[in-house]
């Protein structure tokens, strides 16, 4: 079975640090994209982060740019998101997307073959 199992997430204050991690079993982790969404309560759901296959190219959504890094371990099957100086606007539940191929936009949901369940991440003020 294809699994993508999101955790770390928790309770920080602002200025504060987490380090969420994705472990993926059931599919080839190699061949695949990897992309970090969220979604707050009463928003949309965004991309936040996204890693490639291959060279491990990596990209932002602007506003967690410099605070955010996304790195993988293929000999682990697993992808980091590395949160610091977190604000509360970050406060959402946080979700990994495995992509065996994509066309554009690394954040259209569409491209994304497997979801995880989320991990909460909540920042207080």
């Amino acid at each position: 079975d294809v699994q993508l199992q999101a955790f770390g997430g928790g309770l920080v204050q602002a200025g504060g640090s987490l380090r969420l991690s994705c472990a993926a079993s059931g599919f080839t982790f190699d061949d695949y994209h990897i992309g970090w969404f969220r979604q707050a309560p009463g928003k949309e759901h965004e991309g936040v982060s996204y890693i490639s296959k291959g060279d491990g190219n990596t990209i932002y959504l602007d506003s967690v740019k410099g605070r955010f890094t996304i790195s993988r371990d293929n000999a682990k099957n697993t992808v980091y998101l590395q949160m610091d100086s977190l604000k509360p606007e970050d406060t959402a539940v946080y979700f990994c997307a495995a992509a065996r191929r994509r066309y554009g936009s690394p954040f259209y949901p569409r491209w994304y073959n497997y979801w995880g369940q989320g991990t909460l991440v909540t920042v207080s003020s």
